[in-house]
């Protein structure tokens, strides 16, 4: 019996503004697509719209930088307004270089530049200007209150993602990880299961929430398509309690830092 997995991007998803009810703009989506939540549902929700509906929003022209922000800002040829912003989402400055800052985030992760972006931002009017957009607060709470909203409406037991792009250190390109995560296993842990020929497994653990996480963001794309919300159905696992701490690699067990 065939094994499939599918993934939808809702359309019409309009841009997001400061305090709007991204749960509902979600059921308008699913209602558009003919998608009624079923158990075992996921949805995947790009960073960006979260942030967004949350008022994430920083204005540089209000950014007064510190000594630190300046000194680093001349090193990476970087604005030192957005360097502050950077340091002020950040617990520790890990690597450097021109154009580029790799931060231990206050959230637990190592990212560049502190997931701070200027890409599709706009200002929450709309006005362009010199508007960055930070990361949500606590995106595993997000993720859960969006959860309890969906399934208040739908009466589905659901799993929910929120993911954005990081890079790799060992490889080239951005793809889609977990930030957020709400009812779903984060991390698969497959110790002591037999592979095809009986062999035990011994070190296996699946980043389940990334795997999801980039096939949405494929779908999503990176650029003006304006697909931030990813319906998945068919996930082959159960859902569980889950949290995106589950993911961390402890500092000491990290060989690149």
């Amino acid at each position: 019996m065939p094994v499939q997995m599918t993934l939808t991007a809702l359309p019409g998803m309009p841009l997001v503004k400061p305090g709007d009810d991204l749960a509902g703009l979600i059921l308008e989506g699913l209602k558009r697509s003919a998608l009624d939540l079923r158990d075992g549902d996921v949805i995947v929700v790009a960073q960006k719209v979260v942030s967004k509906a949350e008022g994430r929003w920083v204005d540089l022209k209000t950014v007064q930088p510190s000594s630190a922000a300046i000194e680093l800002a001349a090193q990476t040829s970087k604005d030192p307004r957005l360097v502050q912003v950077i340091l002020s989402e950040s617990r520790q400055v890990v690597r450097t270089r021109a154009a580029l800052i790799i931060v231990l985030h206050r959230l637990g992760f190592v990212c560049a530049n502190a997931g701070v972006d200027h890409s599709n931002v706009g200002g929450p009017n709309g006005d362009g200007g010199e508007w960055v957009l930070t990361l949500p607060e606590d995106p595993d709470r997000s993720a859960a209150e969006l959860r309890r909203r969906l399934e208040q409406a739908s009466g589905a037991r659901l799993g929910i993602l929120i993911i954005d792009s990081h890079g790799r250190a060992w490889r080239l390109g951005t793809a889609g990880v977990a930030i957020g995560v709400s009812g779903f296993p984060a991390l698969l842990d497959l110790r002591g299961r037999p592979d095809l020929f009986g062999y035990i497994l011994q070190v296996t653990q699946v980043g389940l929430a990334d795997e999801i996480a980039a096939a949405a963001s494929a779908l999503m794309g990176q650029a003006d398509e304006g697909r931030p919300v990813i319906h998945v159905r068919g996930l082959p696992y159960a859902l569980r309690e889950g949290s995106v701490s589950e993911l961390i690699r402890p500092p000491e067990e990290d060989l690149f830092r």
